[in-house]
């Protein structure tokens, strides 16, 4: 009976449990309550040890390698424990063991029951663990790793201990790949980290990894393998490559703040050697100049070419007979920004080309300015001051992108041209209304010299309405004086202290930034080296996006109510600037318009000048409502 137990116990199948665990009716008469309580709990733990082996021996097939690691190492778990605890059971039967055998010739079931009830406990858990995994046909590393990790938690030392050294196994093969991709720029043709594009698969990395090691992991990955695909000059040399791969077999994911340091430190290596070697400080300096002068329209000339091809563009528009003539497109935009650098100082400029318009919301036709009072009330109270000029241009959102290739990607990322969208479409906005109010300024002292070649001194008119029509044109250019004062002061603010001083005070700090590398390179100077030690990619990151930040702030755009009012007195301007422009470019209705004369029909000497009239006093007072406002913010 006893051989026969421990045969079943390690996985041979007997008589005594024909199907499952369940003792053979023929001998459970001859058979004590106790003894066929005890035979079936020692039948349950075989049964459970034959279904975890047929089941490791059927997921040894999968083509994940992960699964056949733990698999592997389920494997030699039951093999060096379970086995050797069944074959050191039955050498103590053999040899007589005072401790198992009774008077030398009596063996209980219950102290068999005994020996094997600590695998009671294990068994059921890696049972319930193995189910879950048989449910997926495929296992990517992360949630695999996570299950592990998040099974092993448990209040059973023998449990944890079993499943954490499964876990342990499956992050070592992950940690295999994990060197690969990051000391040697490879990927594997199984289970891969990342896909084609170098980016982080979906499931390769376990939750137990913080997001920004995830990001690092990725950064460092992709710089590592562009390098080498590149066949760069310089390539990662072998003493930082074996630094790192020790780095990275000292520590597993699941001590996530030992790993956090562990990446940090090897990007840290990177991104040193990276600006030294691969990104330079003047592809550093051409990159910055470029965004700042399309970005932040510090390239003037190209800016107001732009805004009046996109002017253009609409009217072309508006013209056009057929229907999908009328449209305007990304390509149109995109079209726009060549023919706008056309005779300016970005016509030959190779960044011109990484400029992109995009309509979010599709083609569109274009769209008028307002010529009602309704304009600046239309602004919704929830809208976000970061968008609430990214659709001044054209009517409807559009948002200017920079296309970011490797190696720029190291320092600039997806948030940051965000931001410098957000900035052009403000910047703009001030721009075109600025451009408008003054050629608006320009049409009525031409129409007014014009005037003055008939009428002299006076406006001309009637002596019923003389005075309404010097009262309108005063308080017209009133009107105009008002917004050239404002618009040539923010503006002039904007452009001047903030994004002219944001700016230079950038390029300081990248110029001392070369300066501490070059010292690096003397290695007569071990000070130098010390200080140099510092220079990453990581510290550029954090200067840029304090530069970015130091330019929402200061163009007002970090307060929700400032850009209210602000973007309220643009909608102002746009209005009256548009009623000029439908007025023929003046204040006054020529003398001989309908109105300034009296007509059959007995229409009152002047109506036309009263109706333009009370037009002109409205927004005159609408201004100042906005900037008393503004100054209580």
């Amino acid at each position: 009976m006893i051989a026969e137990v421990l045969l079943v116990l390690a996985g041979h199948s007997s008589s005594l449990f024909p199907s499952d665990y369940s003792l053979n009716s023929a001998i459970i008469p001859l058979l004590h309550p106790g003894e066929q309580q005890t035979l079936e709990a020692l039948g349950s733990i075989a049964f459970r040890y034959r279904k975890i082996k047929a089941a490791c021996t059927n997921l040894s097939r999968s083509p994940s390698r992960y699964v056949c690691a733990f698999c592997a190492t389920l494997s030699h778990i039951l093999q060096r424990d379970y086995e050797s605890l069944v074959i050191e059971t039955e050498s103590k039967v053999l040899k007589r063991d005072s401790d198992l055998v009774a008077s030398g010739a009596f063996v209980a079931l219950s102290s068999i029951r005994a020996i094997f009830s600590e695998w009671d406990a294990p068994l059921s858990a890696l049972i319930a663990l193995i189910d879950e995994i048989e449910l997926r046909r495929e296992w990517s590393p992360g949630p695999l790793i996570d299950l592990l990790i998040a099974r092993s938690k448990t209040g059973v030392h023998r449990i944890a201990d079993i499943i954490s050294r499964l876990s342990a196994a499956v992050q070592r093969v992950w940690q295999t790949q994990l060197e690969a991709f990051l000391v040697h720029g490879t990927l594997s043709d199984v289970d891969p980290l990342a896909g084609e594009d170098l980016s982080l698969m979906n499931g390769s990395i376990p939750s137990c990894v913080s997001l920004q090691t995830s990001e690092s992991i990725a950064y460092i990955g992709r710089a590592i393998a562009t390098v080498k695909a590149a066949k760069w000059q310089k390539q990662l040399p072998k003493d930082l490559a074996m630094n790192h791969t020790s780095i990275l077999e000292n520590v597993l994911p699941e001590d996530q703040h030992a790993f956090d340091l562990a990446i940090a430190r090897i990007r840290t290596n990177v991104g040193e050697w990276l600006w030294l070697n691969v990104l330079t400080k003047r592809d550093v300096d051409e990159a910055v100049d470029s965004l700042a002068n399309y970005f932040l329209i510090r390239n003037g000339e190209f800016s107001l070419s732009l805004i009046r091809e996109i002017e253009r563009l609409k009217v072309s528009r508006l013209t056009a007979k057929s229907g999908t003539g009328s449209m305007i497109r990304e390509q149109d935009l995109n079209l726009a920004i060549l023919r706008a650098s056309l005779g300016t100082t970005a016509q030959h400029d190779p960044y011109l080309t990484r400029l992109r318009f995009s309509l979010p919301g599709g083609p569109l036709r274009p769209l008028l300015p307002s010529l009602t009072e309704e304009a600046p009330q239309s602004l919704s109270n929830s809208q976000s001051g970061l968008s609430l000029f990214d659709t001044y241009l054209l009517g409807t959102t559009l948002s200017l992108s920079y296309n970011l290739t490797w190696p720029l990607d190291l320092f600039l990322d997806r948030s940051d041209i965000a931001i410098y969208s957000t900035l052009f479409s403000f910047l703009s906005a001030l721009r075109k209304t600025h451009t408008r109010v003054h050629t608006c300024w320009s049409s009525l002292s031409n129409s007014q010299r014009a005037r003055r070649r008939w009428t002299g001194f006076g406006e001309g008119g009637t002596a019923e309405d003389s005075d309404a029509r010097v009262q309108l044109l005063r308080c017209g250019w009133g009107v105009v004086r008002d917004m050239s004062w404002f618009m040539d002061t923010l503006l002039g603010y904007v452009m001047m202290d903030v994004v002219d001083d944001e700016y230079r005070r950038l390029r300081d700090m990248l110029d001392k930034q070369r300066q501490g590398i070059e010292t690096t390179r003397l290695p007569a100077d071990p000070a130098a080296h010390g200080h140099g030690s510092h220079l990453d990619f990581t510290t550029l990151r954090a200067i840029h996006t304090n530069y970015l930040s130091r330019l929402l702030d200061g163009c007002l755009l970090t307060s929700p109510n400032l850009t209210s009012v602000v973007r309220q007195i643009l909608d102002v301007c746009e209005r009256f600037t548009a009623l000029v422009e439908r007025w023929g470019g003046d204040i006054l209705p020529a003398l001989l318009f309908e109105g300034s004369l009296r007509t059959e029909n007995n229409a009152k000497v002047g109506g036309l000048v009263q109706e333009r009239w009370s037009i002109v006093a409205e927004i005159d007072e609408v201004p100042w409502s906005i900037l008393n406002l503004f100054r209580t913010l």
